[in-house]
């Protein structure tokens, strides 16, 4: 089976994520600077979120360029992912409305780290229908230690939100960072 029906899908679904994200947040109902002062976690996490959701469709392209063909595990490991980032928009205005306190900032970390994993597992299945350790796929992320450093991040950024959640934002902050540098090691195999 060939792959349009699984970007398509998985472009509309990001797309929606997107437009909830933004239609949370709320108009203020003043007209001077001051009325907006409350919209700043909203805002700051709303582009930390658009920047997530950004990255991982990016990569998402890169991942399906390297599949020719579309299996079960593909489709299932690929409807997982896009299960975490539906929950993105909640956390993401949980955690806004809340001016960043600790549980939703904890719960947002748990969304990232699941997103993380369900993105490790499509990997994983797109490698393992293209042909295994051969694979382009394969080859172009390697030991893929920045997807293992991501992971570690999350890891203690969650329960860091109990006692110093601006330690978990930035742990958050720096793994968007770190992945908004463009990663060119799917590119370069594609080329040679």
């Amino acid at each position: 089976m060939g792959k349009t029906r699984l970007e398509a899908f998985s472009d509309g679904v990001i797309a929606v994520i997107i437009t909830i994200m933004v239609l949370e947040m709320k108009v203020p109902h003043g007209t001077d600077w001051e009325s907006l002062q409350p919209l700043l976690p909203v805002f700051l996490s709303y582009v930390l979120s658009f920047a997530y959701i950004a990255i991982y469709w990016n990569n998402h392209h890169h991942l399906l360029h390297t599949l020719h063909h579309v299996n079960g595990s593909v489709l299932w490991a690929n409807l997982h992912l896009l299960f975490w980032l539906s929950l993105v928009p909640f956390v993401t205005g949980w955690m806004g409305e809340n001016h960043f306190a600790a549980l939703p900032t904890a719960l947002y970390g748990v969304v990232m780290l699941m997103a993380g994993i369900a993105y490790w597992i499509l990997q994983n299945c797109i490698i393992s229908a293209s042909g295994g350790t051969e694979s382009l796929l394969a080859k172009a992320v390697g030991h893929d230690r920045k997807g293992k450093a991501s992971q570690l991040m999350y890891a203690i950024a969650i329960p860091a939100a109990f006692w110093n959640q601006w330690l978990s934002d930035v742990l958050y902050v720096a793994v968007a960072v770190m992945w908004l540098i463009p990663d060119k090691r799917i590119e370069r195999v594609i080329a040679e």
